[in-house]
């Protein structure tokens, strides 16, 4: 039977009296069938050790694997994926977030040389919209799935008056180990080792402030085309994280010691990032022109009136993470990332004693590290 204004208005009031919290804006039955529609997805990222299923209060990880370990260390990152939700939210697709969250929060584990364990996520909304939060929790499962962590366990939490109905961020943390005797640090760097950088797929999820001001003072939607970049901007932005963890993994088992410092160029950019993973004394100069960042960098650069060396501090401009390695493990470090589809390339080589004159970057985040700048000229389009 198809319900008159009055009956509706009657149902409406029947169900607020029923149910308050509805009557305030929290849908709980929502909350249920996001659920429902998310639970297979990340029941593919659980092996033999996550015990208790979907569902559970906590979310349980047999942890007797660490017993074959001397002096296991438990590893730990928490992140989000920043403003780079609010193109998702824009263009309403939301099913690569989730592996940016990944990528922003497990691939910091492995820069210890930690294998990740399990990984925990929490998305707070002004509504729940089922299929939306689904869309978001596969993208987390798959990411879960890339690099060998389980989702254990998340949180979905309606803030009405507090979000808009289209509004949400994300957030996650995870845990990993490491053999104590093998963790990976700016105390293994020497003289005359190698930096290699390892492309990126794009932005990442690093800049998008700078990104979505540089748009907005343009008069450009997502939804518009940009003929230099062959697809509508929102497309474009929202190309999700390259996630490393698995062929970083894969590299430290086959290289060893040869693997002596590892970098995440997330927040800060380039330099700052290695900066933070070479000892005192230390100091790289890395050569633009042994790359050529891709056309999103160069379009968004030239829209904003930047060059593109005044956006190093902001954005990866192609380097997605950079590896200090031996000598005599750089070609094979880069053969074997290269087998996994990273193009990966020598940007610069670690030096101790006096150094150049010129400003350097030197540490970031707390960290007292090397000096790192970035010299020469941006390699051709």
């Amino acid at each position: 039977m198809v319900s008159s204004p009055s009956d509706d208005a009657s149902a409406r009031t029947d169900a607020s009296a029923s149910n308050p919290y509805a009557a305030a804006g929290v849908d709980t039955a929502a909350g249920d069938l996001a659920v429902d529609l998310m639970k297979a997805a990340v029941r593919r990222t659980h092996g033999a050790e996550v015990l208790g299923g979907v569902g559970g209060f906590a979310g349980l990880f047999d942890a007797s694997a660490l017993k074959a370990y001397d002096a296991p260390l438990l590893a730990t990152s928490t992140d989000g994926v920043g403003t780079k939700v609010a193109i998702a939210q824009a263009i309403d697709k939301h099913d690569t977030i989730g592996l940016d969250l990944v990528g922003m929060v497990v691939d910091d584990i492995v820069v210890v040389g930690a294998k990740p364990l399990f990984m925990t996520d929490y998305i707070a909304c002004g509504k729940v919209v089922p299929e939306r939060i689904a869309d978001i929790v596969r993208g987390i499962a798959l990411g879960c799935e890339q690099t060998g962590t389980a989702l254990v366990g998340g949180e979905t939490a309606e803030h009405p008056g507090l979000l808009g109905p289209d509004d949400y961020d994300v957030a996650g943390a995870a845990t990993g180990v490491v053999e104590a005797s093998r963790v990976r640090g700016a105390e293994h760097v020497r003289d005359d080792d190698v930096v290699l950088a390892l492309a990126s797929s794009g932005l990442h999820s690093n800049g998008f402030s700078l990104v979505r001001h540089i748009l907005a003072e343009r008069g450009i939607g997502y939804a518009d085309r940009s003929a230099d970049l062959g697809t509508t901007w929102g497309e474009a932005l929202l190309e999700p994280t390259r996630l490393y963890t698995t062929p970083l993994l894969d590299l430290l088992d086959a290289e060893g010691d040869g693997i002596r410092s590892l970098s995440h160029v997330t927040g800060g950019g380039i330099a700052a990032n290695l900066a933070r993973v070479l000892p005192q004394g230390t100091w790289v100069e890395l050569d633009r022109s042994t790359w050529s960042p891709a056309p999103v960098f160069r379009v968004l650069a030239d829209l904003g009136g930047l060059g593109l060396e005044s956006t190093e501090g902001t954005w990866n401009l192609g380097i997605g993470f950079l590896a200090v390695v031996a000598p005599a493990s750089a070609d094979a470090a880069i053969a074997r990332l290269a087998a996994r589809g990273i193009d990966t390339w020598q940007a610069g080589v670690v030096r101790t004693g006096a150094r150049p004159e010129g400003h350097f970057e030197e540490g970031a985040k707390g960290v007292d590290g090397g000096a790192v700048r970035l010299i020469g000229t941006y390699g051709a389009k």
